[in-house]
């Protein structure tokens, strides 16, 4: 699955050459203003770059653009001073303007047939219309080495005005579950700065690991950069969960951090390191036991979560901290130094009579606003050495008289937009990454059949809707939204590879929400352009993801028994080839025109095809179509996982899933501590001999199999007689799993049948959560 980005590249070529999509400006993210020309500017080998005399910085942005030029196609581009009398024939002239309506990473660019004259005030101006450059020229532009001459290295004429909407544009990435290289994250940085993001986030420290070398504290990379394992899949995936048994570990030494600010700085980017407290501490506490309320001893954690083991507010805590924080801002230069504060339970310091004594002693109120103590002491630290505080929302959940987190501390807000909201109205200036739509760690598409990943779906559609600062909040919260940034957790991604799929092309949905006026912003349009997206990645050699071409499924039960499955695509000009046989879906296969029927049970794989080529994944469906597909279903008790669901998604004709978390589990209902009582009404009496139903089991979330299942018939819907009852195991434990029980009996002629999976009620004892409320979780029903 991962690295299919790298194979997409001949195919493409093979067809596309240098074709552009319909949108002749295809620049990610849309400038705030285009004016399309006729004509068009030709890169050639006498194409001059100008530069203000004596102007270093802007020297250096023409000789990165004129060293990538002539790595991809050969073209040496002349750089010269503005004072030099040459005349050349065709110019790129890079002209500092003192217009404030700019600002500092604004540019105008002016593409006629002989000239390009960009204009900016700074530096980063002329950085980000240099990007924009790129992407008007053909994507081999972004090749790492010398490709194969096209036609014509050009660009489309026209007049652009470009300035960001938000100050802030950032794309985060934790090192702290997964490592990864110095190379990975200057690429990484590379199509960040692309994009015209600003910032790089780096999560450096967690409970799975501390990535940074502080030379006062040795062991916080001699050991807390180590952990014995790796837990294997999702959390509840397994009961007991499963590990891997490898050591894991690695670190960023001081000259290597040194490395990457530079690196990103030299492509107008800032670096901000996230040092977590007072929660996710374990690996900072294996290293130095002492600074826990326990005392330890402590472990590195193996597995993902919230660990009740955190930081204990002793002076020695804060010195060791401050210690830390120091070394940490001698090697960023950034205004801002993150410092967590998410994710705090407060198990610890509830049994702590130090801390106790501490709420005591400042008259606080709870643990909560403990926690707000500890972060303006950190907070204070900070501000006394030049800097600025971030920390994630839950910094404000303490925040009251006698103590508040100070009003220049920037709040990142996760837990959806309310918190960052209620910061923003508090005067705090905030940062919006709310979870549901820029977490770029969830699914994106089929969950059985994309990578694994956190377990929410939040498809590239999704991502783009998102609108940071929405013109219904007040002028005065509006200010304080600085910005917006997309977060990529690493627990379940482990390569780069890996990160790359997941992130891109969501990423390029967040940078266009960050910079492009809302005015601007257009689905239709955005997808117009993905297709110059998808060819420039091929070229930088990234392993995006292509599930925004997957087909989709929406079947739709018939009165009759049968089905009627309707295959989708959002790449409208797209065909849809699929097949019913079993045989992969290519682009000579059958072409889809209207619902494909379905009389019997079969797997459905379909794929989109443009131009005569595969544009996306093959997808696959498995549909049942028997006596009960269709028919009214009714429960009992109603369902409570997922809540109020519909009782027909056990009849829909359409198996569940598992994949993800629990509460994520498609097509399946469940019940809590309840029997899952099931009826179904087949319209007439009908010859029943086999029933089966597909039972949850995962155990590690308290979804047990029943004890029993019985099937029982009727003739009104009333009276019931049950025919058969087989005994099931709930102490059963294993992987995540959809048991099928198929229950056979003497052929009889009913209208009603009533499936009953008995619910064990409490965990039974032995069982991890003993004692605890169970669940029964059904999936599909049939019957024949």
């Amino acid at each position: 699955m991962f690295g299919k980005g790298f194979l997409w590249l001949s195919v493409l070529l093979s067809f596309t050459g240098l074709a552009r999509s319909e949108n002749r400006y295809p620049i990610i993210p849309k400038p705030a203003r285009i004016e399309a020309r006729e004509g068009r500017f030709i890169l050639s080998s006498t194409t001059v770059v100008r530069v203000p005399a004596g102007n270093a910085e802007l020297r250096t942005v023409a000789e990165q653009f004129a060293r990538q030029v002539r790595t991809a196609s050969g073209l040496a581009l002349q750089i010269q001073s503005t004072n030099e009398s040459v005349s050349p024939e065709r110019m790129l002239e890079l002209k500092p303007v003192g217009d404030p309506g700019l600002g500092a990473e604004g540019y105008r660019m002016d593409i006629r047939p002989q000239t390009i004259t960009i204009e900016a005030v700074q530096p980063a101006g002329f950085y980000y219309a240099i990007q924009s450059l790129y992407q008007l020229l053909p994507p081999q532009i972004l090749s790492a080495s010398r490709v194969a001459a096209p036609t014509d290295w050009f660009v489309p004429a026209g007049w652009i005005e470009d300035k960001p909407r938000y100050q802030y544009r950032g794309l985060h990435l934790d090192v702290a579950r997964h490592f990864f290289p110095v190379s990975f994250l200057k690429k990484y940085i590379d199509l960040l700065a692309l994009h015209k993001f600003n910032t790089f986030h780096w999560h450096l420290t967690d409970d799975q690991g501390w990535r940074i070398e502080i030379k006062k504290y040795p062991k916080l990379t001699q050991v807390g950069s180590q952990r014995r394992e790796t837990l294997i899949g999702h959390y509840y995936e397994a009961d007991p969960q499963e590990f891997d048994g490898q050591p894991y570990g690695g670190f960023y030494t001081q000259d290597e951090v040194r490395e990457v600010v530079r690196y990103a700085q030299s492509k107008h980017v800032t670096v901000i390191p996230e040092i977590e407290m007072p929660g996710h501490a374990l690996a900072a506490l294996a290293a130095y036991p002492e600074y826990g309320c326990s005392n330890g001893p402590y472990e590195t954690a193996t597995k993902w979560g919230i660990f009740s083991d955190i930081f204990c507010p002793y002076e020695k805590t804060f010195n060791f901290l401050e210690d830390i924080l120091t070394e940490v801002m001698a090697l960023f230069h950034g205004p801002y130094i993150h410092i967590g504060g998410d994710e705090c339970p407060k198990a610890a310091w509830k049994k702590s009579p130090y801390c106790q004594q501490l709420i005591k002693k400042l008259k606080l109120k709870n643990e909560n606003q403990l926690q707000s103590y500890f972060t303006a002491r950190i907070d204070r630290f900070i501000t006394s050495k030049g800097r600025k505080m971030i920390g994630w929302d839950e910094i404000m959940d303490g925040s009251a008289p006698p103590i508040q987190v100070s009003p220049s501390a920037t709040v990142m807000s996760w837990r959806g937009v309310e918190g960052g909201i209620r910061a923003a109205r508090l005067g705090h200036d905030v940062i919006m990454t709310p979870e549901n739509f820029v977490y770029l760690d969830h699914y994106q598409g089929n969950r059985a059949q994309e990578p694994l990943a956190f377990g929410r779906l939040t498809p590239l559609g999704e991502t783009y809707s998102y609108d940071p600062s929405p013109a219904s909040l007040p002028a005065s919260v509006q200010k304080h939204m600085i910005g917006v940034q997309a977060s990529v957790w690493t627990e379940y991604l482990k390569t780069p590879g890996q990160v790359e799929y997941m992130v891109w092309p969501r990423a390029a949905a967040v940078a266009e929400l960050a910079w492009t006026p809302v005015e601007q912003k257009s689905w239709p349009d955005f997808t117009q352009r993905l297709p110059d997206l998808f060819r420039r990645l091929d070229y930088l050699q990234t392993a995006y993801s292509r599930t925004y071409y997957a087909v989709r499924v929406e079947p739709v039960p018939q009165p009759d028994g049968s089905l009627r499955v309707a295959l989708l695509t959002n790449e409208k000009p797209a065909e849809i080839r699929y097949s019913t046989d079993g045989s992969e879906p290519g682009s000579q296969s059958t072409r889809y025109e209207q619902p494909v029927p379905l009389t019997r049970s079969a797997i459905v794989k379909a794929v989109a095809v443009k131009n005569g080529q595969v544009i996306g994944e093959v997808q696959r469906w498995s549909f049942v179509v028997s006596k009960a597909t269709g028919k009214t279903i009714r429960l009992a008790t109603p369902t409570s996982r997922p809540r109020n669901a519909d009782p027909a998604i056990l009849t829909d004709g359409q198996y569940g899933t598992t994949v993800g978390y629990l509460q994520e589990m498609q097509g399946v209902a469940g019940v809590k501590t309840a029997d899952l009582n099931a009826t179904i009404d087949l319209l007439e009496p009908q010859s029943v001999q086999t029933v089966t139903i597909g039972l949850v089991k995962a155990t590690a979330g308290n979804i047990l199999l029943p004890r029993t299942v019985e099937v029982a018939v009727s003739a009104d819907g009333q009276t019931f007689h049950t025919l058969k009852t087989v005994p099931m195991n709930p102490t059963e434990r294993g992987k995540q799993a959809i048991v099928r029980q198929t229950i056979s009996f003497e052929p009889v002629r009913s209208r009603y049948v009533r499936i009953i999976a008995r619910n064990v009620g409490k965990v039974p004892a032995g069982m991890p959560k003993a004692g605890q409320d169970a669940w029964v979780v059904a999936d599909e029903i049939t019957i024949e």
